[in-house]
């Protein structure tokens, strides 16, 4: 039941990028925006396998709202090699409160679409989901 709350559609290539990232790794990361005239989440940007977290962070835009999956490798203390994905809502301070509020009320709707994600983060600056803040939710 859509609403225009939070009646944001989510284009089939959204689901797709997702589902190759996380089932054939194809993607080190997914950046999604909301296209407002289109009224649906559509995909900005995807980053390669080999590209950095310094990448991922670059492509997001300094004033504008997203949403981004960002597929991390890490190793635990045990030695054992694995990935989370997490969902990251960027919403920085300099964003439109329009912006703001429409990301915020299409979240939810949003993250139900892309089923497998393991880790949600919310930031507002870089320092709040820093490479640090991700190590930390990781484990």
């Amino acid at each position: 039941m859509a609403n225009a709350a939070s009646g944001m559609a989510v284009n089939d290539e959204c689901k797709l990028k997702f589902l190759e990232l996380k089932a054939k790794r194809t993607y080190r990361f997914i950046i999604f925006m909301i296209e407002e005239k289109l009224k649906q989440v559509i995909v900005e940007k995807v980053g390669e396998p080999t590209q950095s977290y310094e990448d991922f962070a670059a492509s997001l835009p300094a004033d504008e709202c997203r949403y981004a999956i960002y597929d991390f490798d890490f190793v635990t203390e045990e030695n054992c090699q694995k990935s989370k994905i997490f969902f990251i809502a960027w919403s920085p301070d300099t964003a439109r409160v329009r912006s703001k509020m429409l990301y915020a009320s299409s979240k939810d709707r949003f993250k139900r679409e892309l089923d497998g994600i393991q880790v949600e983060l919310q930031a507002t600056d870089p320092t709040e989901m820093g490479l640090d803040v991700i190590r930390g939710r990781a484990n």
